[in-house]
């Protein structure tokens, strides 16, 4: 059932760190699903008030894996959640869109800046990705909960939960505008500067 299903996922028996994620064998099962962000420091501007508390983590986000099939008859996505968790944690904020998010808030504190690289089409942190993993690794844990078609269970907990990190069907949160005009004024400040090369990703 979906209320059990967010029972599992606002109460985790544990969360994992960056570095327990990334060990191998990962502790995060190949397989579709719902995961939570879990945050020690919080990002600039934004308040623990109403969100779900784990210790003395504060849940900000939750992301699933894979995404809908697409209804216009496309390859449905191949991706499960240790790939995107793991990605969330090694990547750059043009494949993750919580790496964006935090990039933009923490941007000033961890001095770095959004930037357009190789052809101008795409985004990135381009050297403070690392910083921002390194961040991550200090502030960011994860949770999950295996699920076929968690896009289902994605709308109940946008819905009843405060998820101040979640932008797409999140519009009701009080934080939306204030993270939607940070990412845009960190876009719009990357297209006034020129590309750069593109650079490696943010580093295991």
């Amino acid at each position: 059932m979906v209320t059990d299903a967010i029972g599992l996922f606002v109460n985790p028996v544990r969360v994992f760190s960056r570095q327990e994620v990334l060990t191998s064998p990962s502790p995060v099962p190949a397989e579709d699903g719902v995961y939570g962000w879990w945050f020690r420091q919080l990002p600039p501007l934004v308040k623990p008030s109403g969100c779900c508390q784990h210790q003395d983590l504060t849940l900000l986000y939750a992301g699933i894996s894979p995404d809908q099939p697409p209804a216009n008859g496309r390859r449905p996505s191949t991706q499960n959640i240790q790939k995107r968790i793991k990605y969330h944690y090694t990547g750059n904020a043009e494949g993750s869109t919580l790496r964006k998010t935090l990039g933009c808030l923490l941007a000033d504190e961890l001095g770095i800046q959004l930037r357009r690289v190789g052809t101008g089409n795409r985004m990135t942190f381009v050297g403070g990705e690392q910083a921002l993993s390194a961040w991550m690794a200090d502030n960011a844990y994860v949770s999950w909960v295996v699920r076929t078609r968690p896009w289902e269970l994605e709308d109940y907990l946008i819905g009843a939960l405060n998820l101040p990190l979640n932008l797409k069907g999140n519009s009701r949160n009080q934080f939306h505008p204030v993270l939607r005009a940070a990412r845009a004024s960190c876009a719009a400040q990357a297209k006034t500067l020129p590309t750069v090369p593109n650079p490696a990703i943010g580093s295991r």
